[in-house]
C-alpha cells in the first residue's frame, strides 16, 4: 500500500494565484500528497494585510457599530481575484455573500476569523480536483475550549478512510453544538499534524516561506546555517525558547504517532528543508550543537539561605509564594544554599512586592535578590551528551566576550544548557556561542 503524505501550506504559500500554481506543482510531483491543509491567504508584499487580520477587523467593526463593509470588500476582492485568475468553476461569490450575511447577523469572532481558511480551502479543492472536507465536522473542542484529541482522532480517521484525496482547511473546528471554534493564531500547523496522525501518514510536510530551521535567529546571526535534521525533543526546547517556524503545539500529534515532519519552502521546493525526526537521527552532526534560541524579558529571583538543602519543604514554600500571586515559573536552577526562580518580568512586576514579602515570611532567607531584564539562551543539541567539554567551551566563549552569566541551568537529559544574561548582552552572547560551535 502506498504511503500517504499530508501537506500543510502556510498563508504566504497561498497568498495569490501565482502561489496557488506553485502549490499545485508541488502536490502533483508526488502522488502520495493526498491530504492538503491550507491557511488563509497571507501577505503578497511587505505592507499588504493578511486575510485573517482583515477578518478580525471586519468582526470588530461590526461589533463596535462601525462600517465593516470596507475590510470585507478587501477580503471579497482577494478571493474573487484568485478564483478569476485560476479560472475556477466554484461560485466563490455565493460563499462570500453568505459569510457577509452571517457577519451582519452577528456571527462570532471565531467564525469570522476562520473564514479565510474555509474560503481558501474551497478554492484549492476546486483547483486540485480534491474533495473539500470541512474541519468543523472533524475537529472538536471541549466546552472549556481545550482540544478534544481522542474524539477528533476517531472521527477524522474514519472520515479520511472514505476520502482518498481531500483539502481540509486549517485553524478551526467546532465546540458545543457545532459552533465554530479556532486554535490560537498559527493553528493551521496544529490542524496539519492532527490530519497526519488521523491519516496514518508516513510524512507530514509543512510548507512555508523559509528553508526550514536555522541554527540561530538570522536577525541576530546573519547567514546562520540551516538545520537539516532535528529531533522532536530538540525542537521542543528551541521552540519554547523562541524559534518560531512552527506553532509550538503542532508537534504533539505527529510526535505521538511517530510521524516525521519536513519543513519545506514553497518558493524553493528543491531544497530539502529541515526534517524533524521522532527518535535518533543517524546523520552525523559536525557541530555538536543543533541550535541556539533565546528570549528576553525574564526576572531571576534568587533566594539564599545557609543549610537550605537540609530544611524540609524550603523549595515548596518559595513556590507557594509564587503560586499565591498567580505566577508560574519558567525555570528553577538550584545550588546547596541558593534557589533561583525564573519568572516573566511583565508578570512579576505588578506583584513583585507581595511575592518578596511572602517569601520572606515563609522562608526567612539570608538574602533575596531579583535581577530584571534578563535574557535566557538555550544551547540545544543531542550531540552534547556524547561530547565531553561542551559546557566548558560554551562558558569559555562567553568569558572571552566578557558576557556576565547570571544563571546556569542544565537538565538531566543533557540535551540543553540554559544561561541567563543581562538583556544588554543577549545578542553578544548568542554570537559568542554560535561562533564557538559553528562558525568556521
Amino acid at each position: 500500500m502506498m504511503g500517504k503524505i499530508v501537506a500543510k501550506f502556510g498563508g504566504s504559500s497561498l497568498s495569490d494565484a501565482t502561489q496557488f500554481k506553485k502549490v499545485k506543482g508541488i502536490i502533483e510531483k508526488d502522488e502520495r500528497r493526498c491530504y492538503v491543509v491550507p491557511s488563509a491567504p497571507g501577505r503578497r508584499f511587505s505592507d499588504d494585510e493578511k486575510v485573517t487580520d482583515l477578518l478580525y477587523r471586519t468582526f470588530r467593526a461590526k461589533r463596535d457599530g462601525e462600517d465593516y463593509h470596507l475590510p470585507f470588500r478587501l477580503i471579497r476582492q482577494r478571493f474573487m481575484e484568485i478564483a478569476s485568475d485560476l479560472m475556477l468553476s466554484i461560485d466563490i461569490k455565493a460563499h462570500l455573500d453568505r459569510i457577509e450575511a452571517a457577519v451582519e447577523a452577528g456571527a462570532s469572532e471565531d467564525f469570522c476569523a476562520s473564514r479565510g481558511e474555509y474560503l481558501n480551502g474551497l478554492l484549492l479543492a476546486d483547483y486540485l480536483g480534491y474533495t473539500f472536507v470541512d474541519p468543523k465536522d472533524l475537529i472538536f473542542f471541549f466546552n472549556d475550549g481545550s482540544f478534544d484529541s481522542e474524539r477528533t482522532h476517531q472521527v477524522m480517521a474514519k472520515r479520511l478512510e472514505q476520502v482518498p484525496r481531500a483539502v481540509i482547511p486549517g485553524f478551526y473546528g467546532s465546540i458545543g453544538d457545532g459552533e465554530i471554534h479556532t486554535f490560537s493564531r498559527g493553528g493551521s500547523d496544529v490542524t496539519g499534524s492532527i490530519v497526519a496522525r488521523a491519516a496514518y501518514a508516513e510524512l507530514y510536510e509543512n510548507w512555508t516561506d523559509v528553508n526550514g530551521f536555522l541554527m540561530a535567529d538570522p536577525h541576530i546571526v546573519p547567514n546562520a546555517r540551516p538545520i537539516r535534521h532535528i529531533t522532536y525533543r530538540e525542537l521542543r526546547e528551541l521552540s519554547y525558547m523562541g524559534a518560531t517556524v512552527l506553532h509550538e503545539d503542532s508537534v504533539f500529534p505527529v510526535h505521538r504517532a511517530g510521524i516525521p515532519t519536513n519543513i519545506r519552502n514553497t518558493n524553493d521546493p528543491d531544497n530539502e528543508g529541515t526534517m524533524i525526526m521522532h527518535g535518533a537521527v543517524e546523520e552525523h552532526n559536525p557541530y555538536v550543537i543543533t541550535g541556539i534560541a533565546g528570549r528576553l524579558g525574564f526576572s531571576v529571583l534568587s533566594v539564599e539561605k545557609a543549610m537550605m538543602n537540609s530544611e524540609i519543604g524550603f523549595g515548596r514554600k518559595v513556590l507557594q509564594a509564587v503560586e499565591e500571586n498567580g505566577l508560574s515559573f519558567e525555570h528553577m536552577p538550584t545550588g546547596i544554599d541558593t534557589m533561583c526562580v525564573v519568572l516573566p518580568t511583565a508578570e512579576l512586576e505588578p506583584v513583585k512586592k507581595q511575592v518578596v514579602k511572602r517569601i520572606m515570611e515563609l522562608t526567612a532567607p539570608d538574602a533575596l535578590t531579583i535581577h530584571d531584564h534578563m535574557g535566557i539562551i538555550a544551547t540545544v543539541g543531542r550531540g552534547m551528551v556524547h561530547n565531553p567539554g561542551t559546557a566548558a567551551r560554551l562558558f569559555s566563549a562567553l568569558s572571552r566576550e566578557k558576557v556576565n552569566v547570571r544563571m546556569i541551568d542544565q537538565g538531566s537529559s543533557e540535551l540543553s544548557i540554559l544561561v541567563g544574561v543581562d538583556g544588554s548582552e543577549f545578542q553578544r552572547a548568542i554570537h559568542a556561542i554560535y561562533d564557538e560551535f559553528v562558525k568556521e
